[in-house]
């Protein structure tokens, strides 16, 4: 009998050639889209449902907007106003895609989900149970965003493309079927933002608007004029309106005093942070008071940093050997093993 596994498919190439995959695996294969918008994207859908009809294998929409809308989309907002940089993809990931996607599996009657995701799963041997880790395509590679999954879950979650070395093998996969979103671009916005302009999406749905306020040297000294705190972020440069007698940059949002704080390039640099609603996905917890050495990464296109991850009563302190550049609150830091493989992760705070 074959296994049951619940493929989320965006109508896009990674999805769509993860399909061809599990068949080829011998998996029975049901596809799911996800309508997580007050206006779908029915492109989306309507590729989604060609690559299934093309491979003979049964589709369903879920309705999922009312979720998406609470648990991404309105703490995407929240977070901006509290003057934190948030990342959707991680509370998607979290909520939506390996939560209630997760649930409809099981209602299904499905032992797997699958996602499009460049990703590995597999059982270590050194940590004694199924772990993620970095994908061959290093440069493709999502583990960043995925650490929210609760370790239970890892076992029953397959990523197709894992073994897959570039994403021209997944496009030439896809035209080698006939699949006619072999060409078809990856999507680069944040999904709910269709122009790619935050500003103007949390201006039209802040409870309260951006007020203007200063703009300040780490030392005090006003130097100008902001426009509100949503249009900076730390570690920015260009379009601060300001003058100085050397380059400045943004290193500190103060939302109690309403002021962007910059700096000099050496002051965007620090050696530690804490992290909050922290998801170890390796049973790793008993090693946090004494520290754990390994490598920790405080943005998608950041490179791993060696770093000491260390609990302090409810804290978790993370102590890198190197100053890191712009450490940004409401991202994720996210740990690694030397092996690539995913310890856990959370928001730093």
């Amino acid at each position: 009998m074959k296994e049951k596994v619940l493929l989320g498919m965006s109508g896009g190439v990674d999805s769509s050639v993860s399909a061809i995959l599990l068949k080829k695996a011998g998996y029975e294969v049901i596809g799911c889209t996800m309508n997580l918008l007050e206006e779908p994207n029915e492109e989306s859908i309507k590729d989604a449902k060609k690559v299934c009809e093309k491979l003979g294998i049964e589709h369903h929409v879920f309705d999922c907007k009312k979720e998406f809308r609470c648990h991404v989309m309105d703490t995407f907002i929240s977070e901006y106003e509290n003057a934190r940089t948030p990342n959707p993809c991680v509370e998607c990931n979290q909520y939506l895609k390996f939560g209630i996607f997760y649930d409809k599996a099981k209602e299904l009657g499905c032992k797997y989900i699958a996602t499009g995701h460049y990703a590995k799963k597999e059982y270590s041997e050194k940590y004694k149970q199924y772990v993620l880790r970095k994908s061959n395509e290093e440069k493709k590679d999502q583990t960043y965003f995925l650490y929210t999954i609760p370790k239970e879950k890892v076992e029953y979650i397959l990523f197709p493309l894992q073994d897959n070395v570039s994403k021209e093998d997944t496009r030439a996969l896809a035209e080698e079927y006939g699949l006619e979103i072999a060409s078809k671009k990856d999507s680069q916005e944040i999904c709910f933002i269709k122009d790619d302009d935050y500003q103007r999406f949390l201006k039209e749905n802040m409870q309260k608007q951006p007020k203007k306020g200063k703009i300040v040297l780490t030392t005090g000294e006003v130097l100008g004029t902001h426009n509100g705190l949503i249009n900076y972020t730390i570690g920015q440069r260009k379009g601060l309106g300001i003058s100085y007698k050397e380059p400045l940059y943004v290193v500190r949002l103060d939302i109690k005093n309403n002021q962007v704080v910059v700096g000099t390039e050496t002051e965007l640099y620090n050696n530690q942070l804490e992290a909050m609603d922290v998801n170890w996905i390796v049973d790793i917890e008993n090693r946090l008071e004494e520290g754990l050495e390994c490598f920790a990464k405080i943005r998608y296109r950041a490179k791993e940093a060696k770093a000491k991850v260390i609990k302090e009563h409810e804290k978790i302190k993370v102590i890198f050997q190197e100053p890191q550049r712009a450490i940004t609150q409401g991202q994720s830091v996210v740990f690694y093993d030397a092996d690539g493989i995913v310890l856990g992760g959370g928001k730093i705070k």
